[in-house]
C-alpha cells in the first residue's frame, strides 16, 4: 500500500460503520479531516558537536469528546499521513472504550537505534520545546509508542514541567512510576487483549488449549505471549523485523524474552528449545488458532490473507490488516478482533494513569487490573452484540460503536460548534 492513501483506506471503516446509523452528513464530514496538524523541524546537537534536523509532527486528530490523546513515535520512516490516520484510529478506540478523549498522535523521522543516549534525550526535549503549545492536561496528552517508553516519557515531562514552571504530571503518560506513572501500564496493551480473548472464547468456539502465532516481538508481543502461556495456551510460532522461530511442542518464551532483552532476534535461539528456524513472511500462513499482529501497519494484505490458518486474530498492532485482506479473511470466516478494540488496553492504561495524576491519588495494581478487565468485557461483549445483531464483522461493529458516541457527542456540541470551534 502507498503511504499517501494510508488515512484513505482508514476512513473506508468510517464509511462502512456510517451505513448502518442514521447520521448527520456533518458529523462525518468532521470526522474525515484531521483537526489539525503541525509540522516542525527539531534541531539538536549531536555528540561529536555537530548539529542535525529531524522532522516532526503531532496531530490533534478531534477533540469533540474531551482532550486528545494519543502516542509519539520515533521511527525513520514515519510521515504525516501515518501520524494522521494513527490519530484517526484513536479518535475511535477512545469512543470504543468510551474515554473522556479524542485521538492524537505524533512522530518523529528518526531511526533511535542510530542515536546516543544523551543524542535521545536531547531529542525528546527538543520535541517539548517545539510543541509544549499544542500539549498540555486538558488539551493534548502524549504517551509512548513505537521506539519510545518510559524513560522518554519522563524527559518530556520533565521538559514540560521547566517550561510551565510547575510539575504538571498529568500532561504526559506512560512515565516511570517515580515521575507519577501507574502501576500496570507496561502490560496493558497486551493485558486489555488477553481479557478480551478470554472473555469471548467460547461465543468464538474457542475452548481448551490454543496455538498461538506471534508477529512482532516487542512490549505487546511479549506480553501476550507470557500471558496466554500462563494459562496453558502453546506458542508455536514468534517472529520479529529479522527473523522467526517454531515449535509444535511450544516454544520457550523466557528464553524469546531473555534474548529480546539482549538486543537480539528471537531468531538467534534456533537450535535451543526444539526452537527451528521461521521466516517472517511465514508467520501469518503458520496453522494456529489465534494469529496476533503485533508488530506495523499493513502486515496482512490482499497477497497474504488467504494463507491465514487462524480461527481468531487479536490486533495488538494498529492496522496491521487491510481493508482488501478484510473481505479475504471474512470469507474465510477468520475472526478479527479489530485494533481499535484490541490494543486499547493501553490507552485505557494511559487514562487511568491521568485520572490518578490529576487526583493525587494511586492505585493499586490489582485495582488497575480490575478496572481494565471490567471495561475490555463491558465494550467487546456490546461489540459482539452489534456485531450479531447487525450481521457485520466485529470491525465493524466496533466502528458503529464508536461512530455512535462520536455523532452524539458532535451533534451536542450544537451544529456551530461543527467546525468553527
Amino acid at each position: 500500500m502507498q503511504e499517501d492513501n494510508l488515512l484513505d483506506h482508514a476512513l473506508v471503516r468510517l464509511d462502512e460503520a456510517a451505513a448502518h446509523l442514521n447520521i448527520d452528513p456533518d458529523v462525518i464530514e468532521k470526522l474525515k479531516y484531521a483537526r489539525e496538524t503541525t509540522k516542525v523541524r527539531l534541531m539538536i546537537r549531536m555528540d561529536d558537536g555537530s548539529r542535525k534536523s529531524f522532522l516532526a509532527w503531532r496531530c490533534r486528530y478531534d477533540d469533540t469528546r474531551g482532550p486528545t490523546k494519543g502516542g509519539i513515535r520515533f521511527h525513520p520512516e514515519s510521515t504525516i499521513d501515518e501520524v494522521e490516520t494513527l490519530a484517526f484510529w484513536m479518535t475511535f478506540k477512545c469512543a470504543v472504550m468510551n474515554l473522556p478523549y479524542g485521538g492524537g498522535k505524533g512522530a518523529v523521522q528518526v531511526d533511535p537505534r542510530k542515536l546516543s543516549k544523551a543524542e535521545l534525550e536531547r531529542l525528546s526535549r527538543a520535541y517539548i520545546q517545539a510543541f509544549a503549545r499544542i500539549i498540555g492536561p486538558d488539551r493534548d496528552i502524549p504517551a509512548p509508542d513505537v521506539y519510545t517508553n518510559s524513560m522518554i516519557m519522563g524527559w518530556m515531562a520533565d521538559e514540560y514541567a521547566q517550561i510551565v514552571g510547575q510539575a504538571e504530571p498529568a500532561v504526559i503518560t506512560g512515565k516511570p512510576i517515580a515521575l507519577g506513572g501507574s502501576l500496570g501500564r507496561g502490560d496493558a496493551t497486551a493485558r486489555g487483549g488477553y481479557y478480551l480473548v478470554r472473555d469471548l472464547a467460547e461465543n468464538l468456539g474457542l475452548r481448551g488449549s490454543m496455538r498461538i502465532a506471534v508477529q512482532g516481538f516487542g512490549n505487546a508481543g511479549q506480553h501476550i505471549a507470557k500471558l496466554l502461556g500462563a494459562d496453558g495456551h502453546k506458542i508455536i510460532a514468534v517472529t520479529d523485523s529479522e527473523g522467526g522461530v517454531k515449535s509444535e511442542a511450544g516454544l520457550d518464551v523466557d528464553l524469546l524474552i531473555a534474548t529480546k532483552n539482549a538486543g537480539k532476534s528471537v531468531a538467534s535461539t534456533v537450535g535451543k528449545s526444539g526452537h527451528e528456524f521461521l521466516s517472517p513472511a511465514e508467520l501469518v500462513g503458520v496453522d494456529c488458532d489465534l494469529l496476533v499482529p503485533a508488530a506495523l501497519e499493513n502486515m496482512i494484505t490482499v497477497e497474504n490473507a488467504a494463507s491465514v490458518k487462524a480461527k481468531l486474530i487479536l490486533e495488538l498492532a494498529n492496522g496491521p490488516v487491510t481493508p482488501e485482506a478484510d473481505r479475504v479473511l471474512a470469507t474465510q470466516g477468520v475472526t478479527v478482533l479489530p485494533d481499535i478494540l484490541a490494543n486499547a488496553g493501553g490507552v485505557t492504561v494511559s487514562y487511568f494513569e491521568w485520572v490518578q495524576n490529576r487526583q493525587g491519588y494511586y492505585w493499586s495494581v490489582e485495582e488497575i487490573h480490575q478496572r481494565l478487565q471490567t471495561i475490555m468485557e463491558r465494550e467487546g461483549r456490546a461489540i459482539w452484540d452489534i456485531a450479531q445483531d447487525k450481521n457485520v464483522t466485529m470491525r465493524v461493529a466496533a466502528y458503529i460503536h464508536a461512530l455512535g458516541r462520536l455523532a452524539e457527542a458532535i451533534e451536542a456540541h450544537g451544529t456551530q460548534s461543527f467546525f468553527d470551534s
